[in-house]
C-alpha cells in the first residue's frame, strides 16, 4: 500500500469510529441509565410506603392553606415524598411543589420574624444539618389533614 493510501485508510476508519461513538456509548450507558431509573422509583416507591403506613387509619380531609406551627409541633421529614406536621389525632401532610427534593439530610428555616403559621406558597430554605449550607428552597402547597378514624367497639 503506498503513503497517501495508507493515510488514507487511517482517516477513514478514524472517521468510522468517530461516526460510531455515539451509537456505542448510548447502547453502553442504556443499562445504567434503566438501572438509575429503577433505583430511583424504588426510592419513591419506599417514601410513598412509609407515608401509606403513617396514615393507615386515617381519613384525608379538605386541603387547607394554612396550619398552626408552634416551636413544640413535631415535623417529619420522609425522603422524596412528604413533610408530615403535629401528632395525635390529626396530622397534616405538606407534599411540597418539588415533593422530589425533599431530603431528611436537610433542615427547615423559616424566613419571619413572627408568626405562628406554616402556608401555601411559604418558601422555606433548606440548609445540609452536617456542614450547615444553603442547599436549596422548598415551597409549600397546601396542606392536607389526616384524621385518625374511631373504632366502635
Amino acid at each position: 500500500m503506498t503513503r497517501p493510501a495508507h493515510r488514507l485508510s487511517l482517516i477513514s476508519l478514524a472517521a468510522v469510529l468517530l461516526a460510531s461513538a455515539p451509537v456505542l456509548a448510548q447502547s453502553d450507558s442504556a443499562p445504567l441509565e434503566a438501572e438509575a431509573e429503577a433505583e430511583a422509583s424504588a426510592a419513591a416507591t419506599k417514601g410513598e410506603q412509609e407515608l401509606a403506613k403513617l396514615l393507615k387509619g386515617r381519613v384525608a380531609g379538605e386541603p387547607m392553606q394554612c396550619i398552626r406551627n408552634l416551636p413544640n409541633e413535631q415535623m417529619r421529614t420522609i425522603d422524596g415524598t412528604a413533610y408530615v406536621f403535629g401528632r395525635g389525632d390529626t396530622i397534616y401532610v405538606q407534599r411540597t411543589l418539588n415533593p422530589e427534593a425533599i431530603s431528611q439530610r436537610n433542615a427547615l428555616a423559616a424566613n419571619r420574624f413572627s408568626g405562628t403559621q406554616l402556608c401555601r406558597m411559604d418558601v422555606l430554605t433548606t440548609f445540609d444539618r452536617v456542614i450547615g449550607f444553603f442547599t436549596g428552597s422548598v415551597s409549600m402547597d397546601d396542606f392536607i389533614p389526616y384524621t385518625r378514624t374511631r373504632r366502635n367497639d
